[in-house]
C-alpha cells in the first residue's frame, strides 16, 4: 500500500509580530484537523516561529483536493482566532479568498511525498521560519554532492550512484531535471542563486523519491512583499537514503541566507528547537528538525533532531556570525541586493528622491582621460 505523507504550512498570525502562533490558535487548527481525522492515518501539529506546520499521514496521494483543503479549513480556523485576539499578520500566508483544489499558489508551503513503506520507514521534516526556499540549497548540496560532508556518498551504493535533482526557477516556474554525477557543474551554477533557482525534489535513478521541498515564492503570489516564504522540506533516510545524522549533520555549518527582518539581509540559518518562537534579536532565520518513524501509516516522533547539547554551540556559531553581519547595518552584503530586497518599493522611493536631486555635472568636475606617450624602456 502506498502513503503519502503531507507537510504543509503557514503564517496566520504572531503574538506581538512575526514570534510564535497563539495557544488558542493551535487549538483552533488542532480542532479543525481532528474533526476530520478519518481522512488521516495519523497526524502531528507544530509551528516554527511564526509558521504552523501540519503533517499528515494519508492514502489519497500528492496535491489531494481533500488533503489540501483540510489543511485551508484549519489554517481559516487560526486565521478567526487570530483576528479574534488581534495577532500581527492574521492569514498572512492565505493569499486567495477561497479554496480552489490545491493550496499550492494559494499561499501556504508544501512539501509531500508517496511512496510503498519500507518496514523501518524514517523520515525527517525540516522547518524553516524568516527565509525563503533556497536556504535549503547549501544543506542539500552538501548532503547528496559533496564527499567532504557526507561520506554516505562513497561508502552507500545507491548514493554513490547519484541522485537526480529536480531545480526550479522559481520566476520562470521552470524545472530542471539534472542528474549526479554528469551534470554536478550544471547543478552547482544553478544553486549558485539561490534566490533563483531552488531545489524542488530529489529522487534515486530508479524515480524513487527521496525528498520534496516547498518552492512558492509569496512575493511572485501576491504581488507584493507579505513575509518570507519560510519553507519546509520533507526526507526520506536511512538504506538507501542518506542517514538521518548525516541529513541533519548539513545544517551544522550556519551559512547565510536570505531573510531576517523585513526580509531584508543576508543573516545564517540557525538550528533550533522544536516550536521555537522566532528572535527578536533581528529574527535571525531558523530550522527545526522533526525526525519520525512511521508503519502503516502511523508516526512514532518527532524526535527533537536539534535538541541534543552540541547543537548548543552550533547555534553560538550562528549568533556570532548574525552578529557579525548586522554589524555592518544596511550596507551591502549585509542588505540584499534591490532585485532581491522584499521591501523594494520603500527603496524605490528613496532611490526617486536621489535620482531627483541628480544634476549634470559641469566641465569642471569631470574626470578627463590623460594620455601619455611611454617610451619602452628597452
Amino acid at each position: 500500500m502506498k502513503i503519502t505523507v503531507s507537510a504543509i504550512k503557514a503564517d496566520v498570525g504572531g503574538i506581538g509580530g512575526h514570534t510564535k502562533p497563539s495557544d488558542g490558535l493551535l487549538d483552533a487548527v488542532n480542532y479543525t484537523i481532528k474533526k476530520s481525522a478519518d481522512l488521516l492515518i495519523d497526524y502531528y501539529i507544530g509551528y516554527c516561529g511564526d509558521d504552523v506546520h501540519i503533517i499528515m499521514s494519508h492514502t489519497k496521494g500528492t496535491d489531494s483536493k481533500d488533503i489540501h483543503g483540510l489543511a485551508w479549513k484549519a489554517f481559516e480556523a487560526g486565521t478567526q482566532v487570530a483576528k479574534e485576539e488581534g495577532l500581527y499578520g492574521a492569514g498572512q500566508d492565505l493569499l486567495k479568498d477561497s479554496f480552489s483544489g490545491n493550496v499550492k499558489g494559494m499561499g501556504p508551503g508544501v512539501a509531500e511525498l508517496e511512496f510503498e513503506e519500507r518496514a523501518n520507514e524514517a523520515f525527517t521534516v525540516f522547518a524553516a521560519d524568516k527565509t525563503e526556499p533556497g536556504a535549503f540549497n547549501y544543506p542539500l548540496y552538501r548532503l547528496f554532492v559533496d564527499g567532504l560532508s557526507n561520506t554516505g556518498l562513497i561508502v552507500n551504493k545507491s548514493l554513490a550512484k547519484g541522485v537526480v535533482f529536480n531545480i526550479m526557477d522559481v520566476e520562470k516556474a521552470q524545472i530542471a531535471k539534472l542528474s549526479l554525477w554528469e551534470d554536478k557543474p550544471t547543478i552547482e551554477a544553478a544553486l549558485m542563486y539561490p534566490g533563483r533557482y531552488v531545489v524542488s525534489s530529489i529522487e534515486t535513478k530508479e524515480g524513487e523519491p527521496i525528498l520534496d521541498a516547498s518552492t512558492d515564492r509569496l512575493h511572485n503570489i501576491a504581488g507584493t512583499y507579505v513575509g518570507k516564504d519560510d519553507p519546509i522540506c520533507l526526507i526520506r533516510t536511512q538504506k538507501l537514503f542518506p542517514a538521518t545524522e548525516e541529513a541533519g549533520s548539513v545544517f551544522n555549518n550556519p551559512h547565510y541566507v536570505a531573510g531576517n527582518t523585513r526580509g531584508s539581509h543576508n543573516m545564517p540559518l540557525m538550528p533550533v528547537k522544536l516550536n521555537s518562537a522566532a528572535s527578536i534579536n533581528f529574527c535571525i532565520p531558523i530550522v527545526e528538525s522533526l525526525v519520525f518513524s512511521m508503519h502503516n501509516g502511523k508516526f512514532t516522533g518527532p524526535f527533537d533532531g536539534f535538541s541534543t547539547p552540541d547543537w548548543d554551540y552550533i547555534r553560538e556559531i550562528a549568533t556570532k556570525k548574525a552578529m557579525a553581519m548586522r554589524s555592518q547595518g544596511f550596507i551591502h552584503p549585509a542588505t540584499l541586493v534591490p532585485d532581491e530586497l522584499e521591501y523594494a518599493e520603500g527603496y524605490n522611493d528613496r532611490m526617486k528622491v536621489v535620482e531627483s536631486k541628480m544634476k549634470p555635472m559641469d566641465d569642471s568636475q569631470k574626470t578627463t582621460e590623460r594620455k601619455e606617450n611611454y617610451e619602452d624602456p628597452d
